[in-house]
C-alpha cells in the first residue's frame, strides 16, 4: 500500500510540475482581488503576478513555456473582463477550453484513438504502436470516458454558473483540485485494466517479449 501510494504521489508531481503555480496563482489572485478592490486591480496583479513567474523561470533558467502559456492564458482572459467590464468574463477561455476538450475527447473515441492514449503518448514517449493493441486499448478507451464525463460535468457547471454570476471560485475548484482527482482514479483504474487484459507492459512490447508477460507494472 506505502509503494503504491508513493507510486502515485511521484507520478502526479512528474505530471504537475511546472506548471501548476503558473495556471492557479494567476487566477486565485484576480478572484480574491477583485473582490476588495474591483476589476481593474484585479486584472493589473494577476497579469503582473504571471509576469513575475515568467521571470522567476527565466532568472532560474527554467523551461519557460508553461509559464509564457500561463502568461498568454492570463492576457487573453484579462482582455474578455476588461472589454465587457464584466469579471465573469475572465473565465471565458476556460469555459472554451472545457468545451475544446469535450469535443477533441468525443472526436478521438470515434476515431478509435482515444485521448488518453494520445496524452501519456505525448508526456512519456511510448511507442504508439502499444496503446493501439487489442490487449491495452481498451483501458485507455475506458479512462478517455471518464475523462469525458468529466469534461462535460466542468462545461455544464461552468456554464450555468456564469450566466448567474457565481463562476470564479467554483471554477478555481473545477481546476487543478478535480483534475489531480480525476488523474489519481485514472492511474489506479487503468493500470488494473491493464493487467485484467493480459497483455506486454510497454517495456516489454519494446523488447520484443514474447508471452507470458508480466504486464504493465509503472505508469500509464
Amino acid at each position: 500500500m506505502i509503494s503504491r501510494r508513493t507510486e502515485i504521489l511521484e507520478e502526479l508531481k512528474s505530471v504537475v510540475s511546472g506548471k501548476t503555480l503558473d495556471a492557479l496563482i494567476p487566477p486565485l489572485i484576480f478572484v480574491v482581488t477583485n473582490g476588495f478592490l474591483g476589476l481593474k486591480p484585479a486584472i493589473a496583479l494577476a497579469m503582473g503576478t504571471a509576469l513575475l513567474l515568467s521571470l522567476i523561470r527565466l532568472v532560474r533558467r527554467q523551461p519557460l513555456k508553461y509559464a509564457l502559456g500561463g502568461l498568454g492564458g492570463v492576457a487573453l482572459a484579462s482582455a474578455f473582463a476588461l472589454f465587457a467590464g464584466r469579471a465573469e468574463n475572465y473565465f471565458i477561455p476556460k469555459i472554451l477550453g472545457s468545451a475544446f476538450m469535450v469535443l477533441l475527447s468525443l472526436v478521438s473515441l470515434i476515431a478509435g484513438k482515444p485521448l488518453a492514449a494520445w496524452t501519456s503518448h505525448l508526456s512519456r514517449a511510448w511507442p504508439l504502436d502499444w496503446y493501439w493493441r487489442r490487449d491495452v486499448r481498451p483501458a485507455y478507451r475506458e479512462v478517455t470516458w471518464l475523462w469525458t464525463g468529466l469534461f462535460v460535468m466542468r462545461l455544464t457547471i461552468q456554464v450555468l454558473l456564469y450566466l448567474r454570476g457565481r463562476l470564479a471560485w467554483a471554477n478555481l475548484l473545477l481546476g487543478t483540485p478535480v483534475t489531480l482527482g480525476v488523474l489519481v482514479v485514472s492511474y489506479v483504474y487503468g493500470q488494473r485494466r491493464l493487467h485484467q487484459l493480459g497483455g506486454p507492459g510497454v517495456h516489454e512490447f519494446m523488447q520484443g517479449a514474447s508471452p507470458p508477460w508480466e504486464g504493465q507494472t509503472r505508469g500509464f
